[in-house]
């Protein structure tokens, strides 16, 4: 990769960091993966007694969900992890950064990798145009460093796609194309067997595309790629899975199908109408619309780069169209469509601006992609500013252990309500005796004995209740304090995001927006800093540039910080 694609092509690795530390904590979807990483780096894994050992120090015994997870991502990705632990010298807060920067530039790495193959196939023009619409893209971008599920499948379905690109772009009689083809169909298999099932209808789109185009054979690509993949991928998961649930056999992606799509629990989750994903899901992923009003139609009309935009585009929105057929639908689920989608935008935005000499049609065009890249970076950069306040839970026991007096030499017990736990609220979060470093509680014997904090989740109702239990706790982090029995003070109130609202000329900002992100209790927390920002940017942009518009983003109270009267008083 040449200097110049190269420079554009680290604008991918670089948002994805930049998102990162932006919005360092974690929501509910990615607990499993977020808590077993920790599990594995803090606890270890059992030689023996391995039942009791995971009842005591896991935490997917205490919290298992409705269906199993693999735990083959979680062992990973701590693996990759734990060389660099002990070059940190901070808490546990900043583990949970290494790892979800070791997955996020893990799908960084895929993306550029895949860039290369653009460059092949549609030229170097195109490559840097892949990258600036790849790079100014939220979703893919902000959640390339989060533990879904769909994150480490993304991985290996973006290494798929970039050897099916190089396939189609190697000439036929080469013998490099039936082996990128295999490689493409032995990936995704892998990676639908381990990590998400959906990836089996883009094999099924993928090979039967290719079957139809005469690029595979049955006995010679089908086969041997689709066994190999399915092999690989059982070995993989259900030893593992077997082992840390305690359950023989066990295939969670297999169970997670049965239970959700073929029992059809998927559909408590919410049904969405059938055109979803075209008509919301797809725009938002691509976020510019240009790339789809634009540039993919013209990048397959257009008979230099028709037939590779067709080879690319006809399975992915073959997926996108099946996948349509089943009632929930979330846009986490076609994901992996994106960067195949983008390399065709990007080869229509390169015809039109290596053109722009030409006329002034082309001049025009080529100014308005420019235009829509830096408003698609403006974007993606605004709601990257709106979703980091989407985590009250995490900022809140931040807020419990850095802000709130403690008397000294004592021993603190908390209770996290559900909105806490879904909001940020992870192992790693949690604090331990004295001044130590992560690298001291992964060597110590004994973690549990080492920290001056124990923490809850109950969810019991009956449990919520009892005024004996709630008596057991020092601090609470609630949505509702009123549902907290006992004497407790309000020591503090994080504020999260309640929702935008388009200010006209002479509109004053309404009470919520004048809110910052804690009140009375944190300062300099990037949250805070954000909505400082954004503050600041009203005053200077609002009446000098805008002309009095602006959009106002409110803060509402999320997570109320309550102290028990007694407990706290009297030292812990």
């Amino acid at each position: 990769m040449a200097r110049i694609e190269l420079l554009f092509a680290l604008l991918i690795p670089t948002a994805v960091l930049v998102h990162l530390l932006a919005s360092p904590y974690t929501k509910v979807e990615e607990s499993f993966n977020i808590q077993a990483v920790h599990d594995i780096l803090v606890h270890g894994i059992p030689s023996g007694n391995a039942a009791q050992f995971f009842t005591a120090n896991y935490d997917h015994v205490s919290f298992p969900g409705s269906v199993p997870r693999t735990f083959a991502g979680a062992l990973i990705l701590s693996g990759l992890s734990r060389p660099f632990v002990g070059w940190l010298v901070g808490s546990g807060a900043d583990v949970q950064l290494l790892v979800r920067a070791v997955l996020g530039l893990s799908n960084a790495a895929a993306l550029m990798w895949f860039t290369s193959s653009v460059k092949q196939a549609f030229g170097p023009g195109a490559a840097i145009w892949y990258a600036l619409f790849q790079a100014s893209q939220f979703h893919v971008i902000y959640y390339a460093s989060r533990t879904l599920p769909n994150m480490f499948a993304f991985v290996f379905s973006t290494i798929a796609l970039r050897s099916l690109l190089k396939a189609y772009a190697t000439p036929w009689s080469s013998t490099a194309a039936p082996t990128g083809y295999r490689l493409c169909l032995y990936l995704l298999t892998f990676s639908g067997v381990v990590f998400r099932s959906e990836l089996a209808i883009l094999v099924v789109t993928i090979t039967t595309y290719l079957f139809l185009t005469r690029r595979i054979s049955l006995t010679n690509i089908i086969i041997p790629a689709g066994f190999s993949g399915l092999l690989v991928g059982l070995l993989c998961t259900i030893p593992i899975d077997s082992f840390f649930w305690q359950s023989f056999p066990l295939w969670p992606e297999w169970t997670g199908f049965y239970y959700n799509t073929l029992q059809g629990h998927s559909a408590d989750w919410g049904v969405s109408p059938w055109h979803f994903y075209f008509s919301n899901a797809l725009p938002r992923l691509m976020l510019n619309p240009l790339t789809y009003t634009l540039c993919i139609p013209l990048s397959m009309l257009n008979p230099a780069t028709r037939r590779l935009s067709l080879d690319i585009s006809v399975p992915l929105l073959a997926f996108t169209t099946l996948y349509s057929l089943l009632p929930h639908k979330e846009w986490r689920f076609i994901i992996y469509v994106i960067p195949g989608l983008t390399a065709v935008a990007g080869a229509g935005a390169s015809w039109i601006f290596t053109r722009r000499s030409k006329s002034a049609l082309y001049a025009l065009a080529s100014l308005a992609l420019t235009a829509s890249v830096l408003l698609s970076f403006a974007a993606s950069t605004a709601l990257l500013a709106i979703s980091s306040l989407n985590y009250p839970g995490g900022t809140a026991l931040h807020v419990l252990h850095t802000y709130v007096p403690h008397p000294p030499n004592a021993h603190f017990r908390v209770h996290f309500d559900n909105l806490a736990c879904q909001t940020g609220v992870s192992r790693f979060l949690e604090k331990h005796e004295g001044p130590q470093t992560i690298v001291d509680v992964l060597e110590a014997q004994d973690v549990v004995a080492q920290r001056a904090w124990t923490y809850d989740k109950t969810e019991d109702p009956e449990r919520l209740l009892d005024p004996l239990f709630w008596g057991e706790f020092d601090y609470v982090l609630a949505e509702r304090p009123e549902k907290v029995i006992g004497k407790w003070d309000v020591v503090g109130v994080v504020y999260g995001f309640g929702g935008v609202r388009v200010l006209k000329p002479g509109d004053e900002r309404s009470a919520a927006g004048k809110r910052g992100v804690v009140d009375g209790a944190m300062q300099d927390g990037i949250e805070e800093k954000i909505a400082r920002s954004w503050k600041t940017l009203e005053g200077l942009l609002r009446d000098t540039v805008l002309r009095g518009w602006w959009v106002e983003v409110s803060m509402v109270p999320k997570i109320n910080i309550l102290a028990n009267r007694l407990n706290v008083q009297g030292g812990g």
